[in-house]
C-alpha cells in the first residue's frame, strides 16, 4: 500500500519521514482539494520538473550570496529564459500555471516584470475601451513594452484625493499634459518603476477647462524603446535599498508638462471626448480596478506566505531535537513540545484560511469584472468593502504569525539561510502597499455604518443575492452555545455565532456613538476621526466573521472522510483560537461565560494533541517546491544540517582565510597593543 505522504522518498531525514508516516490522511487529496482537482495538481508538478529539467530557469549560484545589482541581473536573465520557454511550459496560457511557473523561476524578492504582470495587465484588461485593448494589449502580453503603476506619490500615498500630479487637457493639441507641481507630488514606490519599465499607467488628477475631475489613469511611455533612455520630460531613478524586496526597482518619477495623446486616457470607464466633453463612470470607484484586483488576490498571497513560514518551521521543529522531556529517554523532537505545537499550529490553520478565504474573493473579483463589463457595478462596493478589510486584517495576522514561525526555529531561524526573513520582508510590505491598513479598515467601517444605520432604520437593504451582511438582520442568540451536546456542523456553526455576536456588536456601538457626536454639532469629519478606534475594530470583527465562514464552507466541500476530519480539526483550531483572541468582547456583556471561555482554551490543548500526528502532512499538503521554499531548514529530504555547512561556503568572506581589513585595521590594532604590554 502507497504511504498517505506523497512527499515521502528513499534517504530522506528519518524523524521527518516517521512524520510522514504518522500522517491519517492523503496529502494528494488536500493538495487537489486546495488547488482545484487533480489535473491542476499534476500540472504543478509537471512545471516543477520543466523548471529543475532548464538550467537557465534557475539561479547560478544562491541568492542570499548577491548583491543588489547581481540579483536585478540574475532576474533579468531569468525572465527572458521565462519567456522563451513559457509556452512550452505553460498550459492554455493558464493563470495558475503561469503564476505557479514564474514563483519557481524567480524568488519573493521580486522580478522585472512583477509590477506588469501584477498591475499593468490587469490595468489594461480592465479600464481600457475596445479600441485600445486592440493597439496596446498585445505587445504588452508579449513583452514588447514592460509596464508598472505610478500612483503613490512622496506626499499622498492612500489619501488618492490628494494626489499632485496633473494631467491638463490641452484642446488645441488634443492631448494631455502631465505635470509634477510640487516635490511632494514626485511620484515615489511604484515597482520596476526606477529602471526596468518603460511604460506606466499613471494615475493624475484629471483637469479640463479649469476643472478637477478627481484622478484618473493614464498610459504613459517613459523611455525610448530602443535606447531606454529616459524621455524628454521625464525625471526617472530608483529610490535605493529597502526593508525587503530590493530585486525590485522601486523608483521616482516627475513631470515637466510631458504630452501624452488624448486616446491614453484610459477609456473603459470614463473618457475625454475630443471637444473636452467629459463623460463619467458608472461607478466612481470603477477606476480604482488595479487596485481592488491586487487586494483580492491579497489574502491568497499571503495564505501563501504564511503556509510556507509554517511549512519551514514545522519541518524543522520534526527534525530538531533539542531538550528531554522525560529523563532517560533522550532528547525529543521540539514538535512535541506543547508550547511549540501552540506557537505553529494556529499559524498552519490561519495559513489555510487565507488560503481558501482568498480563492473565494478571487472568484468574487472576477465575477465583479464580468458584471462591470455587462454595465452593472452593483456588486462592486460589497468587494470593495471586504478586499480592505481582508487586506488589512490577513496582512497583519500573517506578519505575527510568520515571526513566530522564525523565533520557532530558534537561532536557524535568524538566518537568512532559513527562508523566512525574504518571506517576512515581503509579507510585511503588504501592511502598508495598496492601502495603509488602519485606512482600510475604516473602509470597511463605512460600509458597515451604512449597514448599521439600516439596523437600527429597521430597513433590510434589497439585494439581488446573497450578502456577506445579511448576518445584521438575523437575530442571533443571547447566550453562546459552546458547551451544549450538538453535531459537529452546529458547533461549528455555534463559534461563527461568536463572531457574528461581536461584529454586531462593535458595528452598532460605533454606529451608536458616531450619532451621538452628530447631536454634540460635531463636524461629520471630527466625529469620524473621534470614533475611528471603535471603527476599526468593529471592521477586523467584521472580517473575522467573512474568514470564518468562508473557511468552514471550504471545509465542508471536502469529500474525502480522511481529508475532511484532518481539516476539520484544523477548522475547529481556527475557530477557537480566534474565539479566545476576541475573548474580552465576548465576556464584556456576558455572551459567553467565564467557564465557557475557560473550556474554549482547553479545547485549544486538545485539538494540539490531536493535530500533531497530522502537522508535517498539513503543510506538505501545499507542496511548496524546495525553490519556492528557498529554506535550508524547510528542505523537503530535511537534510538540514550539512546543508547549512555547504550553503555558508558561498559566502565571499570564505574565499580567503584572512580578510583585507585585518591587516588594514584590526592587525596592526592588536600588534600595537601587544607591544604595550
Amino acid at each position: 500500500m502507497a504511504p498517505l505522504n506523497v512527499l515521502i522518498r528513499e534517504g530522506d531525514n528519518p524523524d521527518l519521514t516517521s512524520e510522514r508516516l504518522k500522517g491519517t490522511f492523503s496529502t494528494e487529496l488536500l493538495s487537489e482539494a486546495i488547488y482545484g482537482g487533480k489535473k491542476k495538481v499534476q500540472r504543478r508538478r509537471e512545471i516543477a520538473k520543466y523548471v529543475d529539467d532548464h538550467k537557465e530557469l534557475q539561479d547560478e549560484k544562491p541568492v542570499d550570496f548577491m548583491s543588489r545589482e547581481e540579483k536585478i541581473e540574475n532576474a533579468a536573465r531569468k525572465v527572458v529564459a521565462m519567456r522563451k520557454h513559457y509556452f512550452n511550459c505553460v498550459q492554455n496560457d493558464d493563470k495558475d500555471e503561469a503564476h505557479y511557473y514564474q514563483g519557481l523561476c524567480t524568488h519573493l524578492d521580486g522580478m522585472p516584470i512583477g509590477l506588469h504582470m501584477g498591475m499593468f495587465l490587469p490595468t489594461l484588461y480592465t479600464q481600457t475601451s475596445d479600441e485600445q485593448k486592440e493597439k496596446w494589449l498585445s505587445k504588452a502580453m508579449s513583452l514588447g513594452m514592460i509596464g508598472t503603476y505610478a500612483q503613490t506619490e512622496i506626499g499622498h500615498g492612500t489619501n488618492l484625493r490628494m494626489l499632485e500630479t496633473t494631467a491638463t487637457f490641452d484642446k488645441t493639441t488634443d492631448s494631455f499634459i502631465l505635470h509634477s507641481p510640487t516635490i511632494s507630488s514626485t511620484k515615489w514606490w511604484p515597482g520596476n518603476l526606477g529602471k526596468s519599465s518603460n511604460h506606466s499607467i499613471v494615475v493624475a488628477q484629471l483637469y479640463v477647462d479649469k476643472k478637477c475631475y478627481g484622478p484618473h489613469t493614464f498610459l504613459v511611455q517613459l523611455r525610448d524603446e530602443e535606447t531606454h533612455q529616459p524621455l524628454p520630460g521625464i525625471t526617472i531613478g530608483d529610490i535605493g535599498p529597502k526593508f525587503g524586496i530590493n530585486t525590485i526597482d522601486n523608483g521616482f518619477l516627475r513631470f515637466d508638462h510631458y504630452k501624452i495623446p488624448r486616446t491614453n486616457m484610459m477609456m473603459g470607464h470614463s473618457r475625454v471626448e475630443r471637444d473636452g466633453t467629459y463623460v463619467k463612470p458608472i461607478h466612481d470607484k470603477v477606476g480604482y480596478g488595479a487596485m481592488v484586483f491586487v487586494r483580492s488576490v491579497m489574502c491568497l498571497m499571503q495564505g501563501t506566505f504564511l503556509g510556507m513560514a509554517a511549512t519551514i518551521a514545522t519541518r524543522y521543529s520534526a527534525i530538531r531535537r533539542q531538550g528531554v522531556i522525560n529523563p532517560g529517554q533522550g532528547e525529543v523532537q521540539v514538535l512535541d513540545y506543547q508550547t511549540q505545537q501552540h506557537r505553529l499550529f494556529p499559524q498552519i490553520a490561519r495559513a489555510y484560511a487565507f488560503f481558501l478565504t482568498g480563492k473565494h474573493v478571487r472568484d468574487m473579483y472576477y465575477n465583479v469584472v464580468q458584471n462591470l463589463s455587462e454595465g452593472n457595478a452593483d456588486t462592486l462596493p460589497e468587494l470593495h468593502a471586504i478586499t480592505s478589510g481582508l487586506k488589512s486584517v490577513v496582512t497583519h495576522q500573517t506578519g505575527l504569525g510568520i515571526e513566530q514561525c522564525r523565533m520557532a526555529c530558534g537561532g536557524h531561524g535568524y538566518s537568512q539561510a532559513s527562508g523566512i526573513p525574504m518571506i517576512y520582508t515581503v509579507a510585511i510590505g503588504g501592511c502598508t502597499y495598496e492601502g495603509e491598513n488602519m485606512v482600510m479598515l475604516l473602509q470597511t467601517a463605512r460600509f458597515l455604518m451604512r449597514t448599521a444605520a439600516a439596523v437600527r432604520a429597521n430597513k433590510r437593504p434589497s439585494t439581488k443575492g446573497p450578502s456577506q451582511f445579511d448576518y445584521f438582520f438575523v437575530p442571533g442568540p443571547r447566550q453562546c452555545r459552546l458547551g451544549q451536546v450538538m453535531t459537529e456542523g452546529e458547533s461549528v456553526q455555534a463559534m461563527i455565532e461568536c463572531f457574528e455576536h461581536v461584529a454586531k456588536r462593535l458595528t452598532l456601538r460605533a454606529y451608536d456613538r458616531l450619532e451621538l457626536r452628530k447631536n454634540q454639532s460635531r463636524s461629520k469629519e471630527d466625529t469620524w476621526n473621534d470614533t475611528a478606534v471603535d471603527l476599526t475594530k468593529a471592521s477586523r470583527a467584521h472580517t473575522r466573521v467573512f474568514i470564518a465562514k468562508a473557511f468552514a464552507k471550504a471545509v465542508a466541500d471536502i469529500k474525502d472522510f480522511a481529508v475532511s476530519k484532518a481539516m476539520t480539526d484544523l477548522l475547529h483550531l481556527y475557530l477557537t483560537y480566534e474565539i479566545v483572541e476576541i475573548g474580552t468582547s465576548l465576556l464584556e456583556d456576558g455572551f459567553m461565560s467565564g467557564e465557557q471561555l475557560a473550556s474554549t482554551q482547553k479545547t485549544i490543548y486538545d485539538l494540539l494533541e490531536k493535530i500533531r500526528p497530522n502537522a508535517v502532512s498539513l503543510v506538505d499538503a501545499f507542496e511548496f517546491d524546495d525553490r519556492q521554499l528557498h529554506s535550508v531548514l524547510g528542505r523537503r529530504d530535511g537534510h538540514v544540517y550539512e546543508n547549512l555547512l555547504k550553503w555558508a561556503q558561498h559566502s565571499e568572506l570564505n574565499k580567503s582565510d584572512v580578510l583585507p581589513a585585518f591587516h588594514k585595521h584590526l592587525g596592526p590594532m592588536m600588534k600595537e597593543a601587544r607591544s604595550k604590554l
